[in-house]
């Protein structure tokens, strides 16, 4: 298998969740009717009386006054709402219901179902061998190789909306980041250095601007100080550009600073227009510092190459880096589906390929979608509906979220749009990859399955406007009807004692000439 994934139910098409609440379904029904059932069982216990007890379970049934009906109902409508409370403080507290998991887990696999992921610890990989399934906590963030500049991109959001694009969780991971990235390895802090590091840390932006000017005071060539304030006090990118040049300039030989530098001075470049030189920076900082593979430069040389609609070259450069042993991304994946589905985008066709089925390009390209919505399964609602083209992406991404979703729509999103029908292709292919996983938290086909863990660490990363609003599992809707029809049929029994009388004993008398 590859790296990690799977699909979130949210991105299921109702053909395939229906299926899967209705493989449940009896469980729940069973679990609600047992008491019925053992008393059934007790009527019936004897097979060679079976019409004498039919007959004086009939005599029972008219014997029974409305006030047994309105507490059997009443009771059943105590019973769901009690179950309703549970689930939904489960779902609440887990983001799951405690019936499904139970089926999921303990159930189906008695059944011959998918094999429980509690069960089994393990996962086969591509060479057969077992390798341990991700826990929650090595749920990692990354850094967003594409992050904004605070100054002079981010705040624009802020003053035209009122509203903040980061939160600070993210802010925070990103004091984080510059304390170890910039001070790390330092092996006694200077004077100016220990303002930095405070620097780093202030909440408040103006404060964090005053200290970079303070360090400036203690030492002219505090490259750090200049990098805050490209970052944060500047206004424009190009501002920002000639602030980092300054940095750039008084570095030294500090390979973090000087790596940090040269990339934000590329992704200036591309900013500003001047796309051929922002590639060829960036790919200079490869073959310099080819060790530092884990900032995901190639990311940024891919988003430049697809401006400059050099295919090729992004061909050139996923040959490199889309491989079996390397950590795979949206934009790896969705690079390589868009490459595919350009090729055959142009003519496809649903009707004609229904009628003639799919040639080998086209089943190519149908693959590659399916392999990114499997890793991935929330871009393609981000950029078919373009829901969330307001929201700025995050300074940290949560790879297969919805934070890294958001991050690859909201650059390449244009790029989709640029390759005549590859967004058509997109919409008529993206969900039959759930047809082939159809549990896909608990199985994948290429990618381990879908973490659980993505949905918290969004919330933390993305503003609450943001966080896609969860969908109330089959068995709390359920149970909520039920509870809402027991609850009717003991008021009605309460107000109508006569007439739902009849109505019972009518059931009774049918169900015994049935039998």
């Amino acid at each position: 298998m590859e790296d990690t994934a799977g699909s979130n139910p949210q991105s299921l098409g109702f053909t395939e969740k229906l299926k899967s609440w209705l493989s449940w379904s009896w469980t729940y029904v069973c679990f609600i009717w047992f008491g019925m059932v053992l008393i059934m069982i007790y009527v019936l216990w004897s097979p060679l009386k079976l019409q004498e007890s039919l007959t004086s379970a009939s005599v029972f049934l008219n014997t029974l006054t409305p006030k047994f009906y309105v507490a059997l109902t009443g009771t059943s409508s105590l019973i769901s709402g009690l179950i309703l409370i549970f689930e939904w403080w489960y779902f609440r507290k887990y983001g799951t219901s405690f019936i499904e998991q139970v089926s999921v887990s303990h159930l189906r696999p008695l059944l011959g179902g998918v094999e429980s992921s509690s069960t089994t610890g393990l996962f086969a990989s591509v060479n057969g061998e077992a390798e341990p399934r991700p826990s929650v906590s090595e749920c990692k963030v990354w850094r967003n190789p594409l992050n904004l500049f605070r100054g002079a991109e981010y705040n624009r959001y802020t003053w035209v909306t009122g509203k903040e694009p980061l939160t600070y969780y993210d802010m925070n991971l990103s004091a984080q980041d510059h304390q170890t990235f910039f001070t790390g390895d330092t092996p006694q802090l200077r004077p100016e250095d220990a303002v930095m590091q405070k620097a780093w840390r202030e909440r408040n932006p103006q404060a964090r601007i005053r200290a970079a000017y303070q360090a400036i005071e203690m030492n002219h060539e505090c490259a750090a100080a200049y990098v805050l304030l490209a970052e944060e006090e500047a206004t424009t990118i190009t501002e920002a550009e000639r602030l980092f040049k300054k940095a750039l300039s008084i570095a030294g030989k500090d390979i973090n600073l000087l790596v940090y530098i040269k990339r934000r001075l590329a992704m200036c470049a591309r900013k500003l227009g001047r796309i051929k030189e922002a590639v060829k920076m960036m790919r200079d900082l490869m073959k310099e510092f080819p060790l530092l593979g884990m900032l995901n430069i190639h990311e940024n040389l891919l988003e430049a190459l697809l401006e400059l609609q050099a295919y090729a070259d992004v061909q050139a450069v996923l040959a490199k880096y889309d491989d079996i042993s390397l950590p795979k991304s949206a934009t790896i994946c969705y690079t390589s589906a868009l490459l595919k589905a350009r090729a055959v985008s142009d003519k496809f066709s649903p009707e004609a390929a229904s009628r003639r089925g799919l040639s080998t390009a086209e089943m190519n390209a149908v693959e590659a979608i399916h392999r990114a919505v499997e890793f991935n399964p929330h871009v393609p609602k981000v950029i078919l509906i373009e829901m969330k083209s307001l929201i700025l992406p995050p300074e940290h991404i949560l790879k297969r979220g919805d934070s890294e979703a958001i991050a690859y729509a909201f650059f390449h999103l244009q790029h989709w749009k640029r390759a005549e029908g590859a967004l058509n292709l997109l919409h008529c292919t993206w969900e039959g990859t759930f047809r082939i996983i159809p549990y896909p938290l608990e199985k994948g086909h290429l990618f381990y399955p879908y973490p659980g863990c993505t949905e918290t660490a969004d919330r933390e990363l993305l503003p609450c406007v943001c966080v896609p609003e969860e969908e109330l599992p089959f068995f709390i809707l359920f149970t909520a009807g039920l509870c809402s029809f027991t609850a009717m049929l003991a008021m009605l029994t309460h107000q109508f004692p006569e007439l739902m009388g009849v109505f019972a004993k009518a059931v009774s008398t049918s169900q015994t000439c049935v039998a």
